[in-house]
C-alpha cells in the first residue's frame, strides 16, 4: 500500500483576519507537496424574509446583476488577500513558493458546499479553521469533519 499523495488542497476561508494562520498552513503544505490550493469562500443564501423583501422592491434582472457583481467582488477580494499575504510575509519566507491558487465562491450551507466541492475537485486534503470570528468552536468545522471523505486538517485560529 502506498502513502497518500497530496496534489490538491481545499482551503476554506471566511475571509476574516483570524484566518491568516490557516492560509499560512495551506501555503506551507502546498509548497511542501507541490500541490495546488483551491481557496473557497461560502456565501450563505438570504433567508426567506429577505428574499421576499428584495423581490418586492427590485426587478429580477437587477437582483441578478447585483448578485453576480457581489460574487465578482468577493472573488476579487480573495485574490487581493492572497496578494496582501505575500506582501505582508515576504520578508519571513525563505523563498517565495510558486503555488497555483484557484478561487471559488460557493453558495449555500457552508459545510455542505465544502464537502461537495472537495469531492468535485478531488481534493486530497481539506484545511479549515477551528474557530469562527467570535472565537467559538465552529459548527461548520465539526460538520466538515463528520461528513468529509478526505482528511481534514483543522488549524487553530484563536488569537
Amino acid at each position: 500500500m502506498s502513502l497518500p499523495e497530496i496534489k490538491t488542497i481545499l482551503y476554506t476561508t471566511s475571509l476574516g483576519k483570524h484566518t491568516r494562520p490557516v492560509f499560512r498552513q495551506a501555503v506551507k503544505m502546498a509548497s511542501l507537496y507541490k500541490a495546488k490550493i483551491i481557496m473557497l469562500h461560502v456565501v450563505e443564501p438570504v433567508g426567506e424574509t429577505g428574499q421576499v423583501l428584495i423581490q418586492q422592491y427590485l426587478p429580477k434582472n437587477l437582483i441578478k446583476t447585483i448578485h453576480e457583481e457581489g460574487l465578482k467582488t468577493v472573488k476579487m477580494n480573495m485574490k487581493e488577500r492572497v496578494k496582501q499575504f505575500y506582501q505582508d510575509e515576504i520578508d519571513q519566507l525563505e523563498e517565495i513558493p510558486e503555488i497555483d491558487i484557484e478561487q471559488f465562491v460557493g453558495e449555500g450551507n457552508r459545510s455542505d458546499v465544502i464537502v461537495e466541492l472537495a469531492n468535485q475537485v478531488d481534493a486530497d486534503l481539506i484545511l479549515i479553521g477551528s474557530h469562527n470570528s467570535f472565537g467559538r468552536s465552529s459548527r461548520t468545522t465539526r460538520q466538515v469533519i463528520k461528513y468529509a471523505e478526505q482528511p481534514v486538517l483543522v488549524v487553530p485560529t484563536r488569537n
